[in-house]
């Protein structure tokens, strides 16, 4: 039997790759409106009233309005914006986090999907917080390079115009004030007490992105090592099926790698990476952020929330 599922917002780069995943599938029947009809309120309702589930791809404002247009349906709610992430009252679609976050996603009728940069910190933040390799007061920086895909579709249109101008071929660092729209799921769901710097950077190819922390060890109040953050991790994501906890390299493999940004452009894992050395360690996490960054975790979610294996339709 196949459940009946709407995305609002399926003309956006996320709604169209939530679509990807979908269609096909014997157990999805997908809810299409019609492009006039993409922005009838009474007509988007109606579809959330049959869908057993609804996928908001909307800019946060819309989002929002979309959730009080639900209201007196009985469609359960996944919503790709930032709108709803440090809400309370909803789920965050990381389940891999911890068992409680996952056991939320399956009883929750509103499920708030993570941000592509948030994912990446997360999946090492949250392990090392709450494994207490990391006090929560530690300052800390991340970075991050990542594919234009996820500027926006006036962003996606400069850098694949005929007149792209000369900056956007150089890697171009943004949101140098930092108000990132994706720190405070960071801040929230690592655990810290203060938020942590973040310095986002966006580059001339399509997608996919790493997401970098470094640490220097010194200034812990007790010696990690670097097998030991390592171990941690191993441990912490035993039997993930979507992330992957890659093994310690020797400095002899290190200093011939390269660690680039889109290798996993158009799958659903996750990778982690553990660099440097015991006093200077850097953590790493690769990921494609319209993947497990975006639509690839949505449809994850769904499978949860649907009761069937998380990877359906993403391996």
């Amino acid at each position: 039997m196949s459940v009946k599922v709407y995305v609002d917002g399926q003309a956006g780069t996320t709604g169209l790759k939530i679509i990807d995943r979908l269609n096909g599938r014997n157990d999805i029947e997908l809810l299409k409106i019609a492009d006039e009809d993409r922005h009838n309120n009474e007509a988007r309702r109606e579809m959330m009233a049959q869908a057993d589930f609804t996928f908001l791809c909307l800019p946060d404002a819309a989002s929002i309005e979309a959730v009080e247009l639900a209201k007196g349906t009985n469609t359960r709610i996944l919503d790709a914006s930032t709108a709803h992430r440090t809400n309370p009252d909803w789920a965050y679609g990381f389940p891999e986090l911890s068992p409680a976050f996952r056991e939320k996603i399956v009883n929750s009728d509103r499920t708030a999907v993570p941000g592509c940069y948030a994912s990446g910190f997360l999946s090492m933040l949250y392990p090392m917080v709450h494994s207490g390799l990391l006090p929560a007061d530690f300052p800390v920086f991340a970075y991050a390079t990542s594919g234009y895909s996820g500027a926006g579709k006036n962003a996606i249109a400069v850098y694949e115009g005929a007149e792209k101008p000369e900056e956007f071929n150089s890697p171009r660092q943004y949101a140098l004030s930092q108000h990132h729209k994706h720190l405070p799921e960071m801040q929230l769901f690592a655990g810290l007490t203060y938020p942590p710097m973040f310095n986002p950077i966006v580059c001339d190819y399509f997608s996919g992105m790493v997401v970098s922390v470094p640490i220097q060890t010194r200034m812990l109040d007790k010696k990690i090592t670097l097998a030991e953050v390592n171990g941690m991790f191993r441990e912490h994501y035993a039997g993930a099926k979507l992330v992957q906890v890659n093994p310690l390299m020797t400095d002899e493999e290190q200093g011939k790698f390269f660690l680039a940004s889109n290798t996993l452009s158009g799958q659903n894992k996750l990778e982690i990476f553990t660099f440097g050395n015991d006093e200077q360690i850097l953590l790493c996490a690769r990921l494609d952020n319209l993947g497990k960054g975006a639509s690839g975790a949505a449809v994850q979610c769904l499978n949860i929330m649907m009761g069937i294996d998380e990877t359906t339709g993403l391996l």
